[in-house]
């Protein structure tokens, strides 16, 4: 069952940004970013949106992380572990140009969930911030619970799942996903392209422009 209703968001998602693509290159730069996912009409009218549900997470620094911490923030978010042989190294490449180009913007912070909770522990995890020679405040690497970590994926519309056959043992996504103050998905990145995450540093600056 959720293997289907991860393929549906994922399904929806993709659909309302290849539609939202076509759309932006025939409208003004201004044009608001689509929110992403499915949504439900209410009796009255009114559009209910996919929203990231609650969470709480811990950082390379111990400190919890929940929703709270980002209210009134946009955030980019990934999933990764810190031995991946694969994918990890190149999607961490394009979060870092992320970061170099709005680590001085206190709008927007980054959030990337490790999936392997039992090696990726927290003094793992700020090994790995010291070595990326990011700030904590800017970007949190967090871990907690697998079967949360792994649930909330769903939510960004991105796969995580324990797969021996995997390289490192998971079979993850390297999409890179932008999420607005109301936790609404925006945007994606395909973290292994650098195009489209050129393209998506646009979407960051169109989102941060829109909530002024």
């Amino acid at each position: 069952m959720r293997s289907i209703s991860t393929f549906l968001f994922t399904f929806a998602a993709i659909l309302s940004l290849v539609v939202s693509s076509c759309v932006s290159e025939a409208q003004p730069d201004n044009l608001k970013l689509p929110i992403l996912g499915n949504r439900d009409i209410t009796a009255n009218g009114d559009t209910i949106y996919h929203t990231i549900p609650d969470f709480s997470f811990i950082d390379q620094d111990s400190n919890v992380i929940t929703n709270k911490t980002l209210e009134g923030k946009i955030y980019v978010s990934d999933f990764f572990f810190i031995h991946c042989p694969s994918i990890c190294p190149k999607v961490k490449a394009q979060m870092m140009k992320i970061y170099d180009k709005f680590q001085d913007n206190d709008n927007l912070v980054i959030l990337s969930h490790s999936i392997d909770t039992k090696n990726d522990t927290i003094p793992a995890l700020k090994a790995y911030a010291n070595k990326l020679e990011i700030k904590t405040e800017k970007w949190h690497l967090v871990t907690g619970e697998k079967d949360l970590i792994f649930s909330i994926a769903d939510e960004y519309f991105v796969t995580a799942l324990v797969n021996d056959d995997a390289p490192g043992g998971f079979d993850h996504s390297g999409r890179i996903i932008l999420v607005d103050e109301n936790r609404h998905v925006r945007a994606f990145a395909e973290g292994t392209d650098p195009k489209s995450v050129d393209h998506f540093l646009k979407d960051i600056e169109q989102l941060l422009n829109e909530d002024k």
